[in-house]
C-alpha cells in the first residue's frame, strides 16, 4: 500500500491557535532582544513562516539544513549538515525553530553546532515533541504539541518529500 495521510492528529485550527500562542510567548520573552530565528530545513519552513508572522517584535531569520533520515521513517542516528547559516550568530539571541523532535539526535547536534559559534544564548522552539522516542536529553523552551511515537506528516512534515503541503498534521498510513 502506498503511503498516505491517515488520521488527523492536529487540525488546521489547532495549529493556527497554538502558533499564535507561541508567537505571543516568544514576543514577551524576547521583547527587547531582537532574536534571530533559525529555521531547520526543510520541515520547519511552514511552521516558521506562520510563527514569525505571529511575533510582533523586531527579529531576523536564517535557515540551516541538517539530515538524519535519508528517506526512511526512522532516524539513522547520523546527523549531517547539508546547508549552513548565511550570517554570524555571535553575540546574538538565537531561537532554533524545529518541526519535530523525535530521538533528539538532530537537535542535540544542531544546538552544539550553534553554541560553538558563541551566540549570547540558544533556545529551542519545536512544533511537535515526541517524548516517547527521545534518546537524548534535551531542554525545549517552547513546545507546540506533544504526540505519541507515530510517524506524522503535514504542515511541513514529510515522508520522502510528500505531504508537506497538508494544512494539518496526520499519522502516516502505509509508510
Amino acid at each position: 500500500m502506498a503511503p498516505r495521510a491517515g488520521r488527523v492528529l492536529i487540525t488546521e485550527e489547532a495549529l493556527r491557535a497554538r502558533v499564535a500562542e507561541l508567537g505571543r510567548a516568544i514576543a514577551r520573552d524576547y521583547a527587547a532582544q531582537g532574536p534571530i530565528l533559525v529555521g531547520v530545513l526543510q520541515g520547519a519552513f511552514v511552521f516558521m513562516a506562520d510563527l514569525i508572522r505571529a511575533i510582533p517584535i523586531d527579529l531576523t531569520t536564517d535557515f540551516i539544513g541538517v539530515s538524519s533520515y535519508a528517506g526512511g521513517t526512522t532516524s539513522s542516528g547520523e546527523v549531517r549538515l547539508v546547508s549552513d547559516l548565511s550570517m554570524s550568530i555571535e553575540g546574538r539571541q538565537v531561537l532554533i525553530v524545529e518541526d519535530i523532535v523525535d530521538t533528539g539526535f538532530t537537535l542535540a547536534y544542531l544546538k552544539r553546532n550553534l553554541e560553538a559559534r558563541h551566540p549570547a544564548r540558544v533556545r529551542v522552539c519545536v512544533l511537535v515533541d515526541k517524548v516517547e522516542s527521545r534518546q537524548v536529553a534535551l531542554e525545549l523552551d517552547y513546545v507546540g504539541f506533544t504526540l505519541p511515537n507515530v510517524y506524522v506528516v503535514g504542515y511541513g512534515l514529510d515522508h520522502d518529500g510528500l505531504f508537506r503541503n497538508l494544512p494539518y498534521i496526520a499519522e502516516l498510513d502505509g509508510g
